[in-house]
């Protein structure tokens, strides 16, 4: 059984001591601040969320879907921390705004790990190590897991990476984060190969820890006491990591049928019938509300706040099972609305994610990173014979090693500058990219 006293641990990963516990600004705010004012959270603004380099301002980036998952967390986590004191934690400083401010730092970060072009660039960076140029020869001198860590590419895994060793880089720790927030934000605790995952268990179905930052894990998971699953990589989830991820899925539910319709790829009475589905009925003033665009707009709230109110409850009757690490699934698929969520997704898949424009824009994106990646990946293979075997650079490869963020000055492993063209790829902006793709091709 996790114990709560030690899952909000206020210790800082990379800082020996503990931050107070203040009414005016908790240690999980100054969590909020620091992902907000880091350079990895401002990329997202300009990184795909479902619609690639859309025209339209008005589609969602991953920087505003990540600051509204931010704020239906922030609600959720208010609700979970009101019944968590009140079971376990009476007469401590914690408040439930505390545990708001870990939902809503843990949710600020849950994407800031993902490349361009959204989830297709995830699989484009998975598909390119495995069967990109020069593939066969790509793994040399890596474990199974090392080389997993690649052509499993998660953006989940490089987040983590992110926010304990990329930001901040110079400090141990990176942004130095409590640990009760880094627990929160791992939705996936387990490395990439696993024998034994558990059936239907949420938190197995992917992984978020690289080789890498194994070490890194293991340390925060015994700091809070999560379950580990056996002997291997691979532990139960932190409690309110369940919230973290029914921010997200109440997010992406409601507000990908609004950007449909804002788009124009799904009609108004479509769009009307499933929300009003979600809600359960029509809002009191609803017939207040005359234009279309409005309407939706207004019932996107609605539907927010009322799946808000109802895992909310699913957490208070399901908190014990999740302490104990029997819970499986997700909060959101155990609302009474879970068929209605899968025909949502359903729809969205045939009207939104296969829509032409879409596809168009993703071939543009596959065609976008790969190129970068096989660039990258052969200047540095070329800087690597050159260390081992004393050949000589091409000038090629001598001008893209100098567009390394750093540049590279002593020996490094195989496994090692692989992680760094993922992080210089994985990192980019789509427009820092498409820009990248068009001075690599020459193109005015």
């Amino acid at each position: 059984m996790m114990d709560w006293n030690k899952l909000l641990s206020t210790k800082r990963f990379g800082q020996d001591h503990n931050d107070p516990v203040t009414a005016s600004r908790s240690p999980f705010h100054k969590d909020q601040d620091r992902i907000v004012f880091s350079s990895a959270f401002r990329r997202l603004q300009d990184k795909t969320q479902v619609h690639t380099l859309a025209e339209s301002d008005y589609v969602r980036t991953r920087l505003t879907h990540s600051m509204e998952a931010a704020s239906v967390g922030r609600s959720l986590g208010a609700n979970a921390g009101q019944v968590i004191i009140d079971r376990h934690l009476k007469g401590s400083d914690f408040s439930p705004a505390d545990f708001g401010h870990i939902l809503s730092a843990a949710c600020m970060a849950h994407d800031i790990g993902n490349p361009p072009f959204g989830h297709f660039g995830e699989e484009i960076i998975r598909d390119w190590f495995m069967n990109g140029a020069g593939s066969k020869t790509r793994s040399t001198g890596l474990t199974l897991e090392q080389k997993a860590d690649f052509e499993m590419f998660e953006g989940n895994a490089q987040g983590f990476r992110i926010l304990t060793k990329l930001q901040n880089w110079r400090n141990v720790g990176g942004l130095r984060l409590s640990y009760a927030t880094l627990g929160t934000f791992m939705k996936y605790p387990r490395t990439s190969i696993i024998e034994n995952i558990i059936p239907d268990d949420s938190g197995g179905k992917k992984f978020g820890i690289m080789q890498s930052e194994q070490d890194i894990f293991s340390e925060i998971a015994t700091e809070l006491g999560l379950l580990r699953r056996g002997t291997e990589n691979y532990w139960s989830r932190h409690p309110l990591a369940y919230l973290v991820e029914a921010a997200d899925d109440i997010c992406y539910s409601v507000v990908d049928i609004e950007d449909g319709f804002k788009l124009g790829r799904l009609g108004f009475a479509e769009t009307e019938d499933l929300m009003l589905r979600i809600y359960g009925g029509r809002p009191k003033r609803y017939s207040e509300v005359n234009e279309n665009s409005e309407r939706v707009s207004y019932l996107r709230a609605k539907c927010i706040g009322k799946l808000i109110g109802e895992v909310s409850d699913i957490f208070k009757d399901c908190e014990g099972a999740i302490l104990a690490g029997k819970f499986s699934g997700d909060l959101l698929h155990q609302s009474t609305k879970a068929g209605l969520f899968v025909e949502i997704e359903e729809l969205c898949k045939r009207e939104i994610y296969h829509h032409p424009d879409r596809i168009q824009a993703e071939l543009s994106g596959a065609e976008i990173l790969s190129t970068l990646l096989k660039a990258f990946y052969s200047a540095n293979l070329d800087w690597e014979n050159h260390q081992n075997e004393g050949t000589v650079m091409s000038p090629r490869s001598s001008v893209l090693m100098h567009l390394f963020p750093g540049g590279v000055t002593s020996k490094r492993s195989r496994y090692d500058w692989l992680l760094e063209v993922t992080d210089f790829v994985s990192g980019m902006t789509d427009s820092y990219a498409l820009r990248q793709f068009k001075e690599l091709k020459g193109i005015g």
